[in-house]
This record gives structure tokens, C-alpha cells and sequence, in this order.
């Protein structure tokens, strides 16, 4: 019965940021859809780019991004065969939303006096650290317990 309506009220739900969310929340999707923005990749490089994430876990979100239409699997009938992965137009086109999550991130981290340390290398444009220096003079001042 709790699933019935749970299931009536996520139907009846229609939120942009909850369908985002969805596409791309948790911890690896969008790690892997930053990792092919620009470029296709074989399945062992994005593995590689990602360390600490399982072959079972990594085969599974690229599956559902496949199915939500934001990765593209390209099959070559070779011997052995290849796959590659690249983005969608619909998948490039979330770059800008997580240039500025890591923005924002970075200006929190930075906040608090921590340093990123993850695999998401920002563009070397300079565009992320004018982002981060505006958002921590207009949004950090004062805040989290500072």
C-alpha cells in the first residue's frame, strides 16, 4: 500500500531539479558524464579515470545514462570486440551545470579552508576560478558556521 502511493506520488510529480537530479545524481554519473564531455572514451580509460569505482557499478550508470539518452555506446564488430562511450548533445549540454556545481563546491570547500581532491579536472579557461571568486564574495560571506 506505502509503495502504491508513493509510486502515484512520484507520478504526480513533474520538478525540473528532481528530474536533473535523477539523470544525474549519485556519485558516479556525474563523474562519468564529466569525463566524456568533449571526448569519447573505452570502457578500461573511464575506469581508470575513476578510481574506487567497481566494473559492476561503473557498467550500470552508463546503462542507465545510455537510457536516459545522455551517453552514447558505439559497438565496433571487431575482434575483440569495441565499445566506446561518448556524450549525446542532450549529455553536453549538462557541462555548463557541472562547471558551476564544481564551482560552487570549490568556493564551499575553499570556505571552510579545504582543497578539492577529486578527478574532475575544471577547464584551464579560467572561466571556473572567476566563478568560484564571485561566489565566494557574494555567497559565502557569513555563512556555515563561519
Amino acid at each position: 500500500m506505502q509503495r502504491t502511493l508513493k509510486r502515484e506520488a512520484d507520478a504526480a510529480t513533474k520538478c525540473p531539479v528532481e528530474v536533473t537530479l535523477g539523470l544525474v545524481g549519485g556519485k558516479w554519473k556525474s563523474l562519468v558524464i564529466w569525463h566524456l564531455c568533449g571526448r569519447t572514451l573505452r570502457f578500461s580509460e573511464l575506469s581508470r579515470a575513476m578510481p574506487g569505482v567497481t566494473a559492476k557499478m561503473l557498467t550500470m550508470q552508463l546503462r542507465e545514462l545510455e537510457t536516459s539518452g545522455l551517453v552514447k555506446r558505439t559497438i565496433f564488430a571487431e575482434v575483440p570486440p569495441r565499445v566506446e562511450y561518448s556524450l549525446t548533445p542532450v549529455g553536453q549540454s549538462l557541462r555548463p551545470i557541472l562547471e558551476a556545481m564544481y564551482a560552487w563546491g570549490k568556493a564551499y570547500m575553499e570556505n571552510r579552508g579545504e582543497e578539492p581532491t577529486c578527478g574532475m579536472d575544471p577547464p584551464k579557461d579560467g572561466a571556473i576560478e572567476r566563478l568560484v571568486e564571485q561566489l565566494k564574495a557574494a555567497q559565502f560571506q557569513n555563512c556555515c558556521g563561519e
